[in-house]
């Protein structure tokens, strides 16, 4: 599929059109993105304390060998965000993470993965500094990010764990504050759907002023959020489309009427509740979810710095952020857990009754109609009665720092800080069934009392039609379920930093130099009530959530240089080369007391020949340090992904070996050739921490060139990056591909007794993948150090600004192109890579799309009091995995490698507006949006923004229900790479006095 020359010159073709059409990517008064130097002009005034992404030498003349990208505010505003994370997700670059368009899948965080390495191994900033983590996997909420106060975002390429420590990995998002703000802010923010749902409100009001003489300045901000849900219910998504039958109809097996599993057949209640016939209904659950999840979000920010005296400058910050984030999904129910019911139950007929003795072999008559406890192998039904599943998310997080400055030379200064924050998560889960209440409804004899009266039981009638469960049975079936997550950071910090001065024959300019200790400390505890921790509970939790608790603390010692070597010379107008190294030391909170030391280093380099022209390269060895859940976390069965798998169907018939190996993984010898593929494309898999875990280490290498030529063209810049980011000893578990193939890759008569086949376990009712995680383990996929992942690619920016007069055109172009995104869990595995794909395994992290080529170009015209402006998104075509060369080796056969392609169809009682459409699922062709932004400045002090974002209401891919995973995929599309929301509407105004 590759396609690198034609891709190459795709992205200088892009970039050459906004450059010699003016296209390019931002100029200083409107940037997108500053591709060259860090720090603009105006921001390096002899007072300010310039903030430079990916170094702690504070100089307000430094240029970066890494890659920095930079996000102002005027392109904040054009974009017109509800989240952080919304601004960040379609950057090129940028691979969507947990965000405000995953459903099934969210925890309550939004975060951020650069490059699609994972969330986990890129560093989220404040200021340069470290915020609390919300949850086990030390990522950041980006939901706690200030965003009224943003001045700008940093987005840094490449390793930075000497600058920062462990997990700066593919780089390094930094938010920088505005400093100095003086004045009021007040900023009220609209938008709503073109289909006039989704509505969204974002209101800020900042105050800020200068005090004793100038000496100090302190500034508050608070700021508010809402966003409503948007349901599942565009005529592309209100039915499940099965991938690979093309037909509209309820994907998944636990449905109404319900479904009783045995080893030998799945028997549905037939359509008037008179016997058991062969199941014929899936259930469709895409109505009841949703693409936008709904967000309260309240925030507190307030900074402060003074000068003590002259060279001594106290500082603190504190923050505090409550967001409420709820996930929707399709009611809970009895998810094929094995009840009994006695055969006088009220409520099931003597055919019915009947069908279940001889299915069991009870003989009928008496002995079947006085059985106390007929057994029902695997029980299916959902409940609609109750409603949807609803998780709501409280994040609380508080987070303080304090420090001074102390100037103990000219140069030379010492900057001490502390910081403690503490996020507080609690998770209520309500809508969901309690099993163990099902079984004691069942246990009936008469329609008005249980045998066993606990809880004020009432008989539920299993038997019926949607709706035939009262309002009294839901009322004694369902429960909430809470979870506390309670995560602490603590901090410490000193860093000396100035110059040597200018000693060198060769160059006028200091050698800066940075040194320093870090103390950080780790806590987190989870606290599951009883309903949480039992994994047959709550019908449709995905597996048990356990109590743990965990830290670590880790001490670091840490030295940075960076040397002008010529400057003004011939040739060699500058060339400057920087250099550091990290020494760190963590100490784990388990038995026995694990404990690690690593080194990070770097090296890199800039030369600039000529005025204009500069070429820059870095090289860090970086690390990331295990997290808390990779550490802690308790062993427990939840869900993964997989379409198809080796027992499923006839296969086992022809294939004495297969057949012996999925009885060997607890399928009933009678389910052979009937097993079918896991409901809703959804497996189990069985997984949990390792306290024994080591560090990942990274090679991250970047090389690159930024032209600047103000003498020939004023106004145009234009860098090109190239990156390289390798990690090994990667901390991953196996793909459930790699799962399997370790066991089906090569089926031998020893294959029954094999380890890699043997700890696969199977539902024992109807040997499934699928079922109640107290019986059915799944997959095994414990944690381990024997990943590897590797990317490559070339980011390419451009920017150019002209003034006409009064009249001004700024062209602003950034592209990516990305070469591979590899993965392997262990050296025997395949090595995958996903650029382009998608699939279940595609990509590594969340199962997002990363295309070979993405851009975006932002053309602005304005004039006095007004600016209009265009922003063109693109995406490359991508395909689904199995078409891949490789297939093979991908774990595909030519029988299962192909997506459906063809004429979508209506199962029965289905009615999707793309029937009758012919489709093909294994391709996405490519993707361009534009947005439109109008702004007013009605006076100095007022600013009016109009904007529309999918301004030609592009319609997302379809690609049905099993395409790619639970959390990237939902609604028969991908919803965090393509927009199912269509046209919307902003409006936003500002005063500032």
């Amino acid at each position: 599929m590759k396609k690198t020359a034609t891709s190459l010159a795709r992205l200088s073709v892009g970039s050459a059109i906004s450059v010699l059409a003016f296209a390019s990517f931002a100029s200083s008064a409107s940037a997108q993105v500053a591709p060259a130097t860090v720090a603009s002009p105006d921001e390096a005034t002899p007072n300010t304390d310039i903030v430079v992404t990916g170094t702690l030498i504070r100089n307000p003349n430094l240029t970066s060998s890494s890659p920095i990208k930079v996000l102002n505010e005027s392109e904040i505003t054009k974009r017109a965000p509800n989240t952080v994370e919304e601004l960040i997700r379609g950057l090129p670059g940028v691979s969507p993470g947990v965000g405000s368009q995953v459903n099934n899948g969210a925890n309550g965080t939004n975060t951020v993965d650069l490059r699609g390495l994972g969330a986990q191994r890129n560093l989220v900033l404040l200021d340069g500094n470290r915020l609390v983590p919300s949850r086990a996997d030390g990522v950041v909420d980006l939901n706690v990010i200030p965003l009224a106060l943003i001045d700008r975002v940093d987005l840094l390429t490449g390793g930075a764990s000497t600058t920062y420590g462990a997990d700066a990995v593919s780089g390094v998002v930094n938010f920088i504050t505005k400093r100095n703000f003086t004045g009021l802010d007040v900023r009220f923010a609209n938008k709503i759907l073109g289909t006039g749902d989704g509505y969204s409100f974002r209101g800020d009001i900042t105050v800020g002023a200068n005090f004793a003489d100038d000496r100090g300045n302190a500034v508050l901000s608070f700021g508010y959020t809402k966003v409503d849900p948007v349901y599942q219910i565009q005529p592309f998504s209100i039915f499940g489309i099965s991938s690979t039958t093309g037909r509209a109809s309820g994907a998944s097996f636990t449905s109404v009427p319900t479904t009783i599993s045995f080893p030998t057949a799945d028997l549905q209640v037939a359509n008037g509740g008179g016997s058991l016939v062969p199941q014929y209904q899936g259930f469709n659950f895409n109505p009841y979810n949703i693409f936008q999840t709904p967000l309260i979000r309240k925030s507190i920010y307030a900074a402060t710095h003074y000068d003590v005296a002259d060279g001594v400058e106290f500082y603190a910050r504190g923050m505090f952020s409550q967001n409420t984030v709820q996930s929707i999904i399709a009611p809970s129910g009895v998810f094929g857990n094995a009840l009994t019911i006695p055969g006088n139950n009220p409520y099931l007929n003597s055919t019915i009754r009947d069908q279940l003795c001889t299915a069991n072999g009870i003989p009928l008559g008496a002995t079947c109609n006085t059985n106390p406890a007929i057994p029902l192998p695997g029980v299916y039904r959902r409940l609609v009665e109750i409603g949807p599943r609803v998780s709501t998310y409280q994040n609380n997080l508080y987070d303080a720092r304090i420090g001074t400055k102390i100037d103990i030379a000219k140069s030379t200064s010492l900057d001490i800080s502390a910081s403690y924050g503490r996020s507080e998560q609690t998770s209520t889960q309500s809508g969901y069934v309690i099993t163990q209440r099902v079984q004691q409804a069942l246990n009936a004899t008469n329609t008005t009392t249980c045998i066993d009266t606990t809880g004020n039981c009432v008989p539920v009638n299993l038997f019926g039609a949607a709706g035939s469960i009262t309002p009294a049975q839901v009322a004694f079936l369902q429960a909430q379920s809470t979870i506390r997550i309670n995560t602490e950071l603590y901090q410490a910090r000193a860093v000396l930093s100035g110059d040597f001065g200018s000693f060198l024959p060769t160059s006028d300019k200091a050698i800066s130099y940075a040194v320093g200790v870090e103390y950080r400390k780790y806590k987190y505890d989870r606290i599951p009530d009883a309903f949480a921790q039992d994994p047959s509970a709550l019908g449709g939790a995905g597996g048990a959530t356990l109590p743990f608790t965990g830290g670590y603390d880790v001490t670091e010692g840490f030295g940075e240089l960076i040397a002008p070597i010529v400057t003004d010379k011939p040739f060699f107008n500058d060339l400057t080369l920087e250099a550091g190294i990290r020494y760190s030391s963590y100490n784990v909170q388990a038995a026995g007391s694990p404990h690690f030391n690593t080194t990070t280093y770097k090296g890199g380099a800039t030369w600039e020949p000529v005025k204009g022209v500069r070429f820059r390269g870095n090289y860090q060895r970086a690390v990331r340090a295990p997290n808390i859940g990779e550490l802690f976390a308790p062993t427990v069965t939840g869900l993964t992904n997989v379409r198809t798998e080796p027992c499923v169907g006839t296969a086992p018939l022809s294939n004495a070996n297969l057949a012996a190996v999925c009885i060997a993984q607890g399928a009933p010898a009678a389910s052979i050739g009937l097993i079918q593929n896991p409901s809703a494309g959804q497996a189990n898999a069985t997984a949990g921490g390792n306290a024994l875990i080591k560090p990942e280490k990274a090679d991250t290498f970047t090389l690159g060139a930024v032209f600047t030529p103000s003498q020939f063209v004023p106004g145009l810049s234009i860098s090109v990056d190239y990156f390289d980011i390798k990690v090994n000893q990667a901390i991953t578990s196996a793909l459930p591909s790699d799962a399997l193939n370790a066991c089906f890759g090569n089926i031998t008569a020893a294959s029954a007794t094999s380890a890699a086949c043997t700890s696969i376990r199977r539902n024992p009712a109807n040997g499934r993948l699928s079922g109640p995680s107290a019986t059915t383990f799944g997959l095994q996929t414990p944690l381990t150090n024997n990943g590897r992942y590797a990317t490559d690619g070339i980011d390419l920016t451009a920017d150019y600004g002209h003034k006409f007069g009064e009249f001004g055109l700024d062209l602003n172009f950034r592209g990516t192109w990305t070469n591979h995104l590899q993965f392997s869990a262990s050296p025997t595995s395949v090595s995958r890579d996903c650029v382009g794909y998608f699939s279940v395994n595609c990509g590594p992290s969340l199962g997002q799309i990363l295309p070979e080529l993405t851009w975006q170009q932002r053309t602005t015209l304005s004039a006095p009091g007004v600016s209009l402006s265009v922003l063109w998104r693109h995406l490359d075509s991508v395909q689904y995995e199995g078409q891949a060369p490789d297939y093979v080796a991908r774990g595909f056969t030519a029988a299962n490698r192909n997506l459906f392609s063809g004429v979508v169809t209506n199962a029965a009682g289905a009615s999707s507006a793309l029937a009758g459409q012919t489709v093909n699922f294994n391709r996405i062709p490519a993707y361009n949006y534009f947005d439109l932004t109008l702004q007013f400045e009605v006076a100095k002090e007022f600013v009016l923004t109009l904007g529309t974002q999918n301004l030609f209401n592009k319609q997302p891919p379809v690609v049905g229900g099993q395409a790619g995973s639970t959390a990237a995929g939902s609604g028969n599309t991908f919803p965090s790479t393509y927009d199912p929301l269509g046209r919307s509407f902003n409006a936003a105004v500002r005063v500032k006095f």
